[in-house]
């Protein structure tokens, strides 16, 4: 039977607790806020694809306070590049020597402090689709999509290690899950890229979802392919020649398509109303740093990252306020 740490037990991270639980592994869950609830309570997940469903798995408060070694470490908690003390620090006395490290998290470069912490283990790169709100402590509203596309880092990894990354896709798919093996997985996070890094910022500065920020001016529309066509430039220089101009319009196509709805909410605005720290290092400074390493001009990106930054330290300012 496989052991799981679950590391950001949110909105994500419960309905993956519940996927692991129905592939009959042994699930802890570290939490954060929801800790009082979760441990007297369990998490109820309202899901459109798994229906009601009500898991137990074991809470902790923090990563000393649960019983390892782990198969695996499962981080669904926002990817936070120079924080101090770093996740990998955190997750450290859960890590055996055979502990597969996966990381559900957004972003590009992530990986990085993981293989420096961890040389000898497998580290997992995931990108994950799961639109999933908590919408009261323990409580999880899930849509109907669920999808993982998984595979190692660095991509020629060890036979070991891509053994370990088979076995997750396994236990996954075991439970009815929808995850999927890639030899080279930073292709299809470039592809989230184009998405996150554009519409994330865009969306959390204007206070508009991504319909009511193209129906605010003429020119908005092409302003955001712009902005995707220099996270395609950067892409493209670190040789992933498939995120292309006609990815970009694909991607822009399915914002375009919801013209006559109220349109999405990415992630980053809904931290935004509720105040919460925005993943904008993971998002867009690491894309920009990995631009100025192969000299590649993104001030459309550079202006986003100055203004989203600025907007995240006053939010961290007003918490401690608070």
């Amino acid at each position: 039977m496989s052991k799981v740490l679950l590391f950001g037990a949110g909105a994500v991270g419960a309905v993956y607790a519940y996927v692991f639980t129905k592939a009959g592994a042994t699930v802890t869950a570290v939490c954060r806020s929801n800790y009082a609830a979760a441990k007297a309570n369990g998490f109820t997940i309202r899901s459109s694809l798994f229906g009601d469903v009500h898991i137990s798995p074991s809470i902790v408060r923090s990563v000393s306070d649960a019983e390892g070694p782990f198969d695996y470490i499962v981080l669904c908690s926002k990817a936070s590049p120079g924080s101090s003390p770093t996740t990998a620090e955190i997750i450290k006395p859960a890590v055996g020597p055979r502990t597969a490290i996966a990381l559900l998290q957004n972003g590009i470069g992530i990986e990085e402090e993981y293989r420096d912490a961890f040389p000898n283990n497998p580290i997992l790169s995931c990108v994950v689709y799961c639109p999933a709100t908590e919408i009261e402590s323990g409580i999880i509203r899930h849509g109907e999509i669920e999808k993982l596309e998984v595979g190692t880092y660095p991509h020629d990894a060890t036979a070991e290690h891509k053994k370990a990354a088979e076995g997750f896709v396994e236990l996954l798919t075991k439970a009815g899950a929808t995850a999927h093996l890639y030899d080279d997985v930073q292709q299809p996070r470039w592809s989230k890229l184009l998405v996150n890094a554009s519409w994330n910022p865009i969306c959390a500065l204007s206070r508009s979802t991504d319909v009511k920020f193209m129906n605010a001016s003429e020119a908005n529309v092409s302003w955001v392919r712009s902005v995707m066509l220099e996270i395609m430039a950067v892409a493209q220089a670190f040789g992933y020649s498939s995120i292309n101009e006609e990815m970009v319009d694909w991607q822009l196509s399915r914002a375009k398509a919801r013209m006559n709805t109220e349109g999405v909410e990415p992630s980053m605005l809904t931290d935004v109303k509720k105040g919460r720290r925005l993943e904008i290092e993971a998002i867009v400074g690491n894309t920009i740093r990995m631009a100025e390493a192969k000299s590649v001009s993104v001030p459309l990106l550079r202006s986003l990252y100055a203004l989203a930054k600025a907007l995240d330290e006053s939010i961290a300012r007003e918490s401690i306020k608070a």
